[in-house]
């Protein structure tokens, strides 16, 4: 009996098995850094969708631009869909194919349910179960507080999305035959509005995008549903499905989301109210009852669902801040929405009034918040706040738009929002290469996008002595 030393049998085994050494290099990576495992997988998925809409099947009409400005459509547009954002440079009935707009369906599906999560399942699928390995990449990809949360989370994000889904589509559909579509067209557009809006991707399929059903309460009706609950993120919806009927008892990041939502929501609809009711080019001759519905709209949507009813060129420049803010802000945390996330900005507010009030816990709903969750707040507040000047400041050197048209651009790219002032359609082929670059930021996550950066965990066995400097 020969012994074979175990470096050499380990290559042997990678020679005869060359799929094991591909899975090991997967383990050892989501043992690593899930992080950067969730990066690589999006750059990844990213780029087979991107290939796909290169082609010539994906394109209504093939020839009709130049070969490089066709490559950064199809990246643009691939990274828009994987990253549930909207943003487009095109007209999407008119520029791409039935194929095409299939594939950006597809894009839209599996970037909202997530890469990792999407993997996870098929793990759990296979195995029957999920192992260490897979929880740690679960972990990443539902953004769980703990291993044991992960398979019960893991199942609500594939179940509360296709069942999300359904219902909407279901409750589409006969809009759709009412107002003439024949029957195939009418369940593809139920389909396909159900799923945009449900991952807050806000794509479209309809000449003029939202606009078409400004007239149509119910429709929009719907895609304000679909977007405010996928907005609201899985952890959210597992706790209301689990205490529906006993709030006292949901958790801290329940309550904050529910609450911060809610406040901006009702800010933003007065807000909207008060700018867009006497604009003229927007709402200024419209009934009082139609005006509050499309503002309704208008305030969910950037939350990161980027279906419009009104040009946004049209709308005054105090909306245009107004949604600057609400964009950044975004949604809900493990959501399919993007931005800072509404708990961000919460634990930021309640530590700036703790500080104002000589305080040195920070209470909210009988719970203390650790420094540490404030600390990460500043960290992902500032961060973003970053990649924002950033964006804005290298666009606006690729693009001869000004700047409250820029920043609206970049702050809806980050957030993953899609609404658009009009520079994605206008922008050169290196600022759709920047956007989407944004996009992809913006949609892993600052923190995701830190963690993958960071080896390791720095720990100091010493302090140094404490001063205040001056502040303010």
């Amino acid at each position: 009996m020969v012994l074979v030393p175990k470096k050499s049998q380990q290559r042997l085994d990678r020679f005869l098995r060359p799929g094991r050494w591909v899975r090991d290099f997967v383990d050892d990576l989501a043992l690593a850094s899930p992080a950067r495992l969730a990066i690589g997988s999006f750059v990844a998925v990213v780029i087979l969708f991107a290939i796909l809409l290169m082609l010539p099947a994906s394109m209504r009409d093939p020839g009709s631009v130049s070969d490089s400005e066709h490559i950064a459509n199809a990246v643009f547009v691939a990274v828009s869909a994987v990253c549930v954002t909207g943003l487009t440079p095109v007209v999407t009935e008119n520029y791409w194919s039935d194929f095409g707009v299939s594939v950006i369906t597809a894009g839209i599906q599996v970037g909202g349910l997530g890469i990792l999560t999407l993997a996870s399942v098929l793990g759990m699928a296979v195995s029957r179960r999920l192992g260490v390995r897979q929880r740690l990449i679960a972990q990443q990809a539902t953004s769980a507080l703990n291993l044991g949360q992960v398979g019960t989370l893991l199942k609500t994000v594939v179940i509360t999305i296709f069942t999300a889904e359904a219902i909407l589509a279901v409750l589409l559909f006969p809009r759709f035959l009412i107002r003439g579509a024949s029957l195939g067209d009418a369940a593809w557009y139920s389909i396909f509005y159900s799923i945009s809006s449900f991952n807050n991707a806000g794509f479209t399929i309809h000449p003029g995008g939202g606009a078409y059903f400004a007239s149509d309460p119910w429709i929009l009706s719907m895609l304000m549903l679909g977007v405010f609950v996928g907005a609201l993120g899985f952890p959210v919806v597992l706790m209301i499905a689990m205490q529906w009927n006993r709030p006292k008892k949901w958790d801290l990041h329940t309550k904050l989301t529910l609450t911060t939502t809610s406040l901006v929501l009702a800010v933003g609809l007065l807000l909207l109210l008060i700018f867009e009711s006497g604009n003229p080019a927007t709402l200024g001759d419209k009934s009082a009852g139609h005006t509050f519905v499309e503002i309704l709209f208008m305030a969910v949507m950037p939350r990161s669902g980027g279906f419009s009813t009104m040009e946004i060129a049209d709308m005054s420049q105090s909306s245009h801040l107004l949604m600057d803010i609400m964009m950044f802000i975004g949604g809900g945390s493990s959501s399919t929405a993007g931005g800072i996330k509404v708990t961000t900005v919460a634990v930021l507010v309640l530590a700036a009034l703790a500080e104002a009030r000589g305080l040195q816990d920070v209470h909210v709903f009988g719970r203390r918040l650790t420094s540490s969750t404030i600390k990460l707040s500043i960290s992902i507040l500032l961060t973003g706040a970053t990649i924002v000047f950033i964006g804005t400041l290298l666009l606006l050197q690729i693009s001869a738009e000004p700047l409250d048209r820029v920043l609206f651009e970049v702050i809806s790219a980050f957030g993953t929002v899609g609404l658009s002032s009009g520079v994605s359609a206008t922008a050169p082929v290196p600022g759709l290469y920047l956007l989407s670059v944004i996009m992809l930021i913006g949609r892993l996550g600052t923190i995701t996008l830190a963690a993958a950066l960071s080896m390791q965990d720095t720990v100091r066995l010493y302090r140094y002595p404490e001063e205040r400097p001056v502040v303010g």
